[in-house]
């Protein structure tokens, strides 16, 4: 597994792979010398792909180069780093690569064994986000550290004669905070997924579309992957995803959320049908309201802090339905376009179409609000009703 060891809140996978990817661009360096035989050489290729960003048409970062090393301990000025550059720096819009999309950073050589360090290097400028519709690309805050590269430690094998791949999921929902008003800042949120397409796969009505579609598959009420359909066909896969369980979420503005429990993945080459064009997923019209308020954190501290608003199912799954990043200086958020309509509800079976209705379980326009932030304890508020009116004032204090 690829985990962090820095104060960049990245989440590590375990991520090999006998898929073959294309890969183009890169180079750099490489851990085999001139002597080294080539039959004890492989090959590390490097792709990137993206959840979806909230509330923004476009965030850009600029990828200068992907580093591995033996060793998890080795610091960006020793040696032994075998180097993928970029050159020019390549410049990713992350919304262009949902629904499994990857994008090549490039490959290299390596002689055979463990590699236990991986650095995504950015380059200091090039980094944008365009918030909506009609407003012009603003400059994305970058801090200093991830000029040596958002860390990665971990296991990597790499064997003689074969590929393997790494993917890179920058999550630009988590990434990217506001930091005072008209400012933003990327606190990078990355985690190495395996690169074998697999996963869970649907389509949504194309009525819904235009009207901020996502959906997510989550475990223990905890997203583990997300996306947005096709803004055209609908169609929409949850990519990537170790073999287990899942609970589906789809969301969408003016509509109740739809949630389908226990949605298994069999396998890393397996795909779970949930919908089709024929039988798309049509969510129920319905009212919208908001959650509030602000996250202090004691001490004082540089991380990010997150606000879920969840319900949950009796006999059935607690399911995160929006979440939303609070702004690095004041601490405040707001959760906008909550559903006051009662979720629809529907448990998987491989009968197609799934049969949704209307949960009593979980109540409508009750939520349990929690706040998160790395190194500090989560707290959590039951009940926060926005059934008659939105709620803008639930505080929260983190503590270490």
């Amino acid at each position: 597994m690829f985990q962090t060891r820095s104060r960049l809140a990245l989440v590590g996978a375990t991520a090999l792979s006998a898929a073959v990817l294309s890969a183009c661009g890169g180079g750099g360096g490489s851990d085999a010398s001139p002597s080294t035989p080539v039959s004890t050489l492989g090959t590390l290729a490097v792709s990137m792909t993206d959840a979806p960003a909230c509330g923004f048409d476009a965030v850009n970062v600029t990828v200068s180069k992907v580093r591995v090393h033996r060793s998890e301990g080795a610091s960006e000025l020793d040696t032994g780093w075998t180097d993928i550059s970029l050159n020019p720096a390549k410049k990713i819009n992350l919304l262009n690569l949902s629904n499994g999309v990857l994008e090549a950073l490039g490959q290299t050589s390596l002689e055979a064994g463990r590699y236990t360090q991986l650095r995504l290097v950015l380059d200091s400028n090039g980094n944008t986000v365009v918030p909506s519709a009609g407003k012009t690309e603003q400059p994305l805050e970058t801090p200093s550290g991830i000029q040596s590269g958002i860390k990665l430690v971990g296991n990597v094998e790499v064997t003689a004669g074969q590929k393997t791949d790494v993917v890179l999921d920058f999550d630009a929902c988590k990434s990217v905070l506001t930091r005072g008003k008209g400012s933003y800042a990327l606190k990078p949120v990355v985690k190495v997924v395996p690169a074998t397409l697999n996963g869970i796969s649907g389509v949504v009505s194309t009525a819904l579309l235009g009207r901020s579609v996502q959906v997510s598959a989550q475990q223990n009420g905890q997203i583990v992957s997300a996306t947005t359909p096709n803004p055209s066909t609908g169609e929409f896969v949850l990519s990537r995803l170790a073999p287990g369980n899942y609970d589906v979420v789809i969301t969408a503005n003016d509509s109740a959320a739809s949630v389908v429990a226990g949605v298994p993945v069999a396998s890393t080459s397996s795909t779970t049908v949930l919908s089709t064009a024929a039988a798309p997923i049509l969510l129920a019209p319905g009212s919208t309201g908001s959650i509030g308020g602000t996250v202090t954190m004691t001490p004082a501290g540089t991380e990010a802090a997150y606000v879920s608003a969840k319900q949950s199912f009796a006999a059935g799954p607690t399911v995160t339905i929006k979440y939303q990043g609070a702004d690095l200086a004041s601490g405040a958020y707001t959760i906008d376009k909550l559903p006051v309509t009662a979720p629809q509800f529907a448990t998987y079976t491989s009968t197609l179409p799934l049969a949704f209705s209307a949960s009593t379980a979980a109540p409508a326009g009750k939520f349990r609000v929690e706040a998160a932030a790395t190194g500090y304890v989560s707290k959590s508020v039951d009940n926060v009703d926005i059934g008659i009116a939105n709620q803008s004032n639930v505080n929260f204090s983190l503590t270490r």
